[in-house]
This record gives structure tokens, sequence and C-alpha cells, in this order.
């Protein structure tokens, strides 16, 4: 029988792809969503339960149903813009929100979270690549939320004996490699997404924020991770957690940078087509390079990002928007 694991936000863009490599190694993910921004045709490998992570009853109620291992928490509201200017809705669903998922965890004896982190929580980076001991000082209300959370976490191990692995990623892309999921947001914000969109013609143009950064050919440089590298290290780290009932803070990215200007070359190149580009200022904060050093992860978990090659991710996200659109 299949060890049950809890995952809210399992019917999103990560939280989807870590259901899948969760049945894939033995797990039933039991994802939790109230489908503000996925759907339910994401969810093909364990029970979906609608319900919000503000609702303390229903949380408590399939928590005890179903006495699972280890939850997973990926629910959360992630646009960095949004957030100033309802910040309430953050802290309410970020931060409020995961407490009443660790307070249903500890009232039905679940000791072990896989916590859904950010590169956010470290704000402008002093250096690069970003390690893991780099200063965390948000910039945004998304950011500061996902920092809030990671001290509730300490605390909450101190007090509660919770182990826990809060996971940093930096910019998670591509799409499952047998095109059964892929990204499928309500609202898209994110750069591939929107560039395939672009190139396929169901956007009339792309906006790209800032020309004149101090890198290569004058465009933001970035970290761009496989979701289903992200999925294997979330799998590494239950089995890490479950072993040594220890706490651990790790980044998630490919550890490498790519500008915004090579990733739609390659997206052109897929295609054969041109993206309509529309250069606008760069937004304020946006540092030049972001990238991180995932050594630390290599150590802990035995985990290597061996998708996160430009043109896996390119390759993977085009098929799995042209199945979507059909």
């Amino acid at each position: 029988m299949k060890k049950a694991v809890f995952v809210t936000g399992g019917a999103g863009y990560i939280g989807s792809h870590n259901c899948k490599e969760l049945f894939k190694n033995g797990f039933l993910p039991i994802t939790f969503d109230n489908l503000s921004e996925s759907t339910k045709e994401s969810v093909k490998w364990g029970p979906l339960i609608e319900g919000d992570i503000n609702d303390s009853d229903k949380l408590n109620f399939y928590l005890n149903k179903y006495k699972p291992i280890a939850l997973m928490h990926f629910a959360a509201n992630a646009l960095v813009g949004e957030s100033f200017i309802a910040p309430n809705k953050y802290y309410k669903n970020n931060v409020a929100g995961t407490i009443n998922v660790l307070d249903a965890m500890l009232n039905n004896n679940v000791k072990n979270l896989i916590f859904s982190s950010s590169c956010a929580t470290y704000g402008n980076p002093i250096f690069t690549p970003i390690t893991e001991n780099h200063p965390q000082n948000p910039i945004s209300i998304y950011g500061q939320t996902k920092f809030f959370v990671e001290q509730i976490l300490k605390d909450y191990k101190r007090a509660y004996n919770l182990n826990y692995a809060s996971l940093r990623y930096f910019n998670a892309a591509g799409a499952d490699l047998d095109s059964e999921i892929g990204e499928n947001r309500k609202i898209e914000t994110h750069l591939i997404p929107l560039a395939i969109e672009t190139a396929l013609k169901f956007n009339d143009k792309l906006d790209v924020y800032g020309k004149n950064f101090n890198t290569k050919d004058g465009s933001a440089i970035r970290d761009y991770v496989h979701v289903s590298d992200i999925a294997i290290a979330h799998k590494k780290a239950l089995e890490s957690i479950l072993e040594n009932n220890d706490c651990i803070s790790l980044n998630l990215g490919s550890s490498k940078g790519f500008s915004v200007l090579e990733v739609l070359k390659e997206i052109e190149n897929e295609l054969n087509t041109k993206i309509n580009i529309n250069f606008t200022d760069k937004r304020e904060g946006d540092p030049p390079i972001l990238f991180a050093d995932c050594m630390l992860a290599k150590k802990v978990l035995d985990w290597e990002p061996k998708l996160s090659d430009l043109k896996t991710i390119i390759k993977s996200a085009v098929r799995w928007h042209k199945i979507k659109k059909r």
C-alpha cells in the first residue's frame, strides 16, 4: 500500500509535477487545492480535495482521514507585482494559511514538511552565485512571506520537533517530458510560457523589462531550473528528513545563468519563427545577474539538475504548449 503524502497546491505547476514524481516512487499524493490558480486536469496521480488552506476544519478532517507520513506545501500566491498591491492577500494566504497548515499537522501528528520557498528571500544579491549563506533580505512582499515562513519553521522545530526542508527555487521552467502536465496558470507572468505563446501568435508582443543591464547582451541573466529536476529534489528531500529527522534549507537551481535574449533566441530556433519583442523600462529592484550555487543540495541530497540545460527546458515547454493549445 502506498504511503500518503498530503500536497497543498498539488494542482499547480510545481505541485503537479511533484505529485507525479511522488507517485512514480511509491507514494500516494493527496492534492489539497482551492483551484484559484490551477485546474483539475493537472491532478492525475491521486485524489483531489477542493479546499483552502485557511479552512482549518477541512485541513484537520482530511489529515486525520489520510494520515500522511508528510506534507508538501506549495499553496501560495506568487505574483511579485501583485504582492505590493494586495499585501493583505499575501500575508493571509502565504503566512496565516501556512500557520493553519502547520497547526493542522501538529493536531494530526504529521511531523515532516517540505516547504516550497524561493530565491526571493535573498533580495538583491550581494554576490553571485548565491549560496545558502547569502543574507536573506527580501525586497518584495511575496519574498517576505516566504522568509517569514522560514523563520516560523525554525520556531516550530524548536517547540514541536517539526522536521522540515525549505527548498529555495530559482526560476522553475520547462514541462513534464511526457507532456502530461506543464505551465497552465490562469494568470501567466513567467518569461518562457509568455514567449512561447507570443512565438505561436497567441499574443501580439512580448514585453521585455530592460535592455541596458550590465550583462553581455544588455538583458537580465537568470537561473532556469527544470520543473522535473525540482520534483526529484523534493522527493530526495522527503526521503532525507524521513530518514534523518532533520531540518535543511537548500537552493534549487541550475547553477547557470542565461540572459533573457538567449532564452528568446532558443525559443525562436525551436519554433523557427521570430518573437515580436517590446522593450520596456527595467523593473525597480531587478538585479542584472541572479543565479544559484547548488553545491549544498548535491552534498546533502545527492541531487544534480540533469534536465536543466536550456535546450531541454525550451523543447519540453514548447511541446506542452502546442498540446495545450489544441
